[in-house]
């Protein structure tokens, strides 16, 4: 007979706890020390990207519902959640690079230009890069994922919803923040109604803390490759990334990501002394 209390759910098993802790496995034998550190931190940061994934798509749905300021909450999440991201690349630098290459060269030709869950967030944040795809060749799972997500609307087509419903005039995008004709006509209809936001905030305040939320979400991502960048420099210097990458000088290339342009260019507009 099945005792009844030892079905209880615990903490443990609520968690998985058990299972979870058994998916750190260093490859470096006997195990490097800061090998466990490298595969936690990486690990944390994927369940992470999960919870992002998840807030996104929830601030794609409040949008639908007309709801900004269920919006603007979730981008706070989000924002917070950025916090923890650029602090853990903090505890990742207690890693000296003579502890690093100890075990680097186990993780050929495994690299973090991999994280499918990092791109599929890219490419909902509006970063939508086709190409990387064939990166992940090596998963037919992933690329199909990220296949999806390069057809879906982004963020950016969420906040056009939310203007729409608040009365401006936005052209319909194609699923990348942009009319199926080019970027022009949508991003200038965009740019116009972001403005009018900020000229007279007390009558769309829900949209103005939001589109204050949403640059700082944007703010957060360029800070976290900033610090990546630097950290991967502290770490390897110039040479090649473990997946054949460019390391240090592929990442600079991608500093000048924007998820949403028109937020950055309105500031160029506000107290102009032309309205």
């Amino acid at each position: 007979m099945n005792d009844p209390e030892s079905k209880k759910l615990s903490y443990g098993s609520y968690l998985k706890v058990p299972e979870l802790l058994a998916l750190q496995q260093p490859l470096s034998s006997p195990a490097e020390h800061d090998e466990l550190l490298f595969i936690v931190i990486h690990q944390v940061y994927e369940l992470w990207f999960r919870q992002m994934i998840h807030e996104v798509e929830a601030v794609r749905e409040a949008a639908k519902a007309g709801n900004s300021r269920r919006c603007g909450q979730i981008y706070r999440r989000l924002v917070e959640i950025q916090q923890v991201l650029l602090q853990q690349i903090s505890v990742l630098e207690t890693m000296t690079p003579v502890d690093f290459a100890r075990f680097r060269e186990h993780l050929n030709p495994a690299s973090g230009f991999q994280s499918y869950q990092f791109r599929e967030l890219e490419f909902m944040s509006g970063m939508k890069e086709p190409g990387l795809i064939r990166h992940l060749e090596h998963s037919p799972e992933a690329a199909k994922s990220l296949e999806r997500r390069l057809a879906e609307p982004t963020l950016l087509d969420s906040l056009d919803d939310l203007l729409r419903q608040e009365g401006f005039t936005i052209p319909e995008s194609g699923g990348n923040g942009a009319t199926m004709e080019g970027a022009g006509p949508a991003s200038a209809a965009r740019l116009d109604a972001i403005h009018a936001v900020y000229r007279m905030p007390a009558d769309h305040f829900d949209l103005y803390l939001l589109c204050e939320a949403m640059i700082e979400y944007d703010e957060n991502f360029s800070l976290w490759r900033q610090r990546h960048i630097l950290m991967v420099e502290r770490m390897i210097g110039n040479k090649r990334g473990t997946g054949g990458t460019e390391g240090v000088r592929y990442l600079a290339t991608t500093l000048g990501k924007r998820c949403f342009p028109e937020l950055w260019e309105v500031r160029t507009r506000i107290g102009g002394g032309s309205w």
